[in-house]
């Protein structure tokens, strides 16, 4: 390639990105979901619009799927395992029974709607019933929804995509004549056992690998956590197992460890999956051909019409009801299920075989999700009030970044108060941090100096903390404590049934009333922290 050609390639790249970032703005002040710019920004550079030709489906597999990959680590490291724990069998379920019920009842309704065979009535059937994580990743995490509510939708998309896999390429294949359910039936469990196997013991051992290593730079733990996360990726590909399951639960593992520059490692993923989606949805865009579009538009409505408003509602009902979910958590979970890139990508699957018929199948999964995605995405929020399902924003919530000093057997802790936290006006001595541990410096309108036990917390301060290793965890804890309740938040957990035994919540309680009295004694007169550094 010419050096000229390079750099205009470099440059048309750079505007296309620069584009996209400036369209996360738009689409938000719109209400519409990214993607849908993405692809129209692919459609644009396309056939139709600039004369852009991309017409290489093999591409599109391979890269889309690098891209999930990213998009799902993402997904899952910044995922509390918390939340997900209580939910993570009905996502289960949703994700393997929820979607044979869906992809029967898609196919059985496209059957008797349209005039197409078998072989690609199950294929509309199956591409389309996998929610997509991108999608469903970039529309809940802008809005207040309940944690549950939020967490069973995300790992569902986590965790549907190895069964349709493994259906579209059966039906796509010469096994098409030949495969038995109970054959892929096995073939799911394996690979959705493997993945989850696999992408547990790489982040585990990624992990010891992370705790044991002093790396000379805080850039190069982001690139190490990367690596591990890929590792799982390939580690099961080679095994036969699902690799986007696999790289799903290595991010969620991983993204609940003590990690080393934590907040670094997860500004560095988040910035990877927008760079993922961006090039996704634009190269899915340029695949695109809008002159075709309009043919495939009647078939569109009818699987999107079958699948959201009877498959999808009917998928939920049935896994959803054994597990007790109220039926407007049924209605938002069902409403919930986004289509985006996965169902795009899987359409290309029939194209790189050479399936008759492939390219309308593209067309119409294309529009599909277009379309249902405008209907879907902008009237979330809505819906979701409507159903309850909405939760009071946390404005304290506390990111607290660690970073090791092997040498002295330390850590490094700095935070920023947040604008509501209630660690705003609390003094220095009242963090009641264990012995030895330092406040060691403040930051404060571009000033930094040691805080003395007296200096007062204001919002917006860039606070570090050192401290022994083991005392890590009991400082973190201690700190959040703070930011939720403020100064009394000893006494407050006595109020919290999970956080004591019921013989010393009882004592605490006893002791509250008396606690409350003495509190602005112990405030004043209390032990004080080691902290060191000059008295101003």
């Amino acid at each position: 390639m010419d050096p000229g050609d390079l750099y205009l390639v470099l440059l048309g790249g750079c505007a296309v990105l620069l584009a996209a970032v400036a369209a996360v703005r738009l689409s938000t002040r719109a209400g519409l979901p990214t993607l849908l710019i993405y692809l129209a920004l692919g459609v644009v550079l396309g056939e139709a619009g600039l004369g852009l030709q991309f017409e290489d489906a093999d591409l599109v597999q391979l890269l889309g799927n690098l891209a999930l990959a990213i998009i799902l680590v993402e997904g899952g490291f910044t995922t509390d395992w918390k939340v997900v724990r209580p939910t993570a069998p009905l996502a289960a379920v949703l994700a393997t029974l929820g979607v044979a019920i869906s992809v029967g009842v898609t196919t059985a309704l496209v059957l008797l709607a349209l005039d197409v065979d078998l072989r690609t009535a199950i294929l509309l059937g199956a591409v389309a019933s996998s929610t997509d994580a991108a999608a469903v990743f970039a529309v809940l995490r802008k809005m207040p929804i309940r944690g549950g509510l939020r967490a069973t939708v995300e790992a569902e998309s986590g965790f549907n995509d190895p069964p349709v896999i493994i259906l579209v390429t059966v039906v796509t294949s010469s096994a098409w004549h030949d495969a038995s359910g109970p054959l892929i039936v096995a073939q799911v469990g394996y690979q959705l056992v493997g993945g989850l196997l696999v992408g547990l013991a790489v982040a585990t051992g990624g992990r010891w690998l992370l705790a044991h290593s002093a790396l000379p730079a805080s850039g190069l733990y982001p690139i190490a956590t990367l690596a591990i996360a890929f590792a799982a990726f390939a580690g099961a590909g080679l095994v036969g197992a699902s690799a986007l399951m696999a790289i799903y639960v290595a991010g969620l593992a991983l993204g609940n460890m003590d990690l080393p520059h934590r907040a670094t490692t997860g500004s560095f993923v988040e910035g990877l999956a927008w760079m993922a989606q961006i090039g996704l949805f634009v190269m899915l865009g340029l695949l695109a051909s809008p002159n075709r579009l309009w043919d495939a538009l009647p078939y569109a409505l009818v699987v999107g019409c079958a699948l959201t408003l009877v498959a999808r509602p009917l998928s939920v009902l049935i896994c959803a009801t054994p597990f007790h979910v109220p039926w407007r958590d049924q209605a938002f979970i069902s409403w919930a299920g986004l289509r985006g890139a996965v169902p795009i990508v899987l359409a290309t699957i029939p194209m790189s075989v050479g399936l008759p018929g492939a390219t309308r199948i593209f067309d119409v999964v294309f529009l599909l999700v277009v379309l249902f995605t405008l209907l879907q995405g902008p009237t979330l929020p809505w819906v979701a009030r409507r159903l309850g399902a909405t939760a009071e924003e946390s404005p304290r919530e506390l990111a607290i970044e660690s970073a090791p000093l092997e040498a002295l057997s330390a850590t490094l802790l700095q935070f920023t108060v947040p604008a509501r936290s209630r660690l705003a006006g609390v003094e220095v001595s009242e963090l009641r941090l264990p012995r030895g541990s330092t406040v060691a410096l403040l930051l404060r309108d571009g000033e930094i100096w040691a805080p003395t036990p007296g200096t007062v917390l204001r919002r917006g301060d860039h606070v570090l903390v050192a401290a022994a290793r083991e005392h890590r965890r009991e400082i973190e804890r201690r700190l959040h404590e703070i930011s939720d309740h403020g100064r009394l938040a000893r006494w407050y957990a006595a109020l919290t049934p999970h956080r004591a035994s019921s013989r010393s919540r009882a004592r605490r309680l006893l002791s509250f009333r008396w606690a409350v009295a003495v509190v602005s004694r112990e405030v004043r007169f209390g032990p004080k922290p080691q902290i060191r550094g000059p008295e101003t």
